[in-house]
């Protein structure tokens, strides 16, 4: 749990200071939304886990915005026990995983679409209910879409590649996302 908290304090002393460096942010988003991810438990294989997702996005350049990205997922997996003989019971584990990710996104706009590419750096932690839980460095890598229904909201949709390293294992993951922008 500390290795958490120093790596979020090293994350947000690094957005306020590219945010001191660079012009004050005037302008960017609040997007909050639906979120489903493709996730390799390492323990349970690969699940599908909904959940939601939100970042805040101050831009910092005309094209260039610094992010911040929270999202928590989770589910269930039927899993068989292994026993000596058939019929082996099977038992529902349910999973959750939390990730905040920091980093730059870039985009532009064309008539009402806005599309960005992002790298985002951070921590994520999954959990289940029999196998333990775990933290690791998260790194995502993406993009997406914004369609802007009138001048302050607009409707996103996103995919990114999410790895994480649980349990001393990598994890290839994917995330699509979709929801509300709120651009101030």
């Amino acid at each position: 749990m500390r290795e958490i908290k120093i790596v979020v304090a090293a994350c947000v002393v690094l957005l306020f200071a590219s945010f001191a460096a660079a012009q004050v942010p005037t302008s960017g988003n609040v997007f909050f939304g639906y979120s489903y991810y493709n996730a390799d438990l390492s323990t349970l294989g690969r699940s599908n886990l909904s959940g939601w997702t939100g970042s805040l996005e101050g831009r910092v350049f005309p094209h260039v915005g610094m992010v911040a990205d929270f999202s928590q997922t989770f589910g269930s997996e039927s899993v068989t026990i292994l026993c000596p003989g058939p019929p082996c019971p099977s038992q529902s584990i349910s999973a959750h995983e939390y990730n905040m990710l920091f980093g730059p996104r870039v985009s532009f706009s064309v008539g009402k679409l806005r599309p960005f590419a992002e790298a985002l750096f951070g921590v994520g932690h999954v959990g289940t209910n029999d196998a333990g839980s775990n933290t690791s460095l998260a790194t995502g890598l993406g993009g997406g879409v914004d369609y802007r229904i009138f001048r302050p909201i607009a409707l996103r949709f996103e995919g990114d590649y999410l790895q994480t390293r649980f349990n001393s294992t990598t994890q290839n993951n994917l995330r699509l996302s979709t929801g509300i922008v709120f651009r101030f």
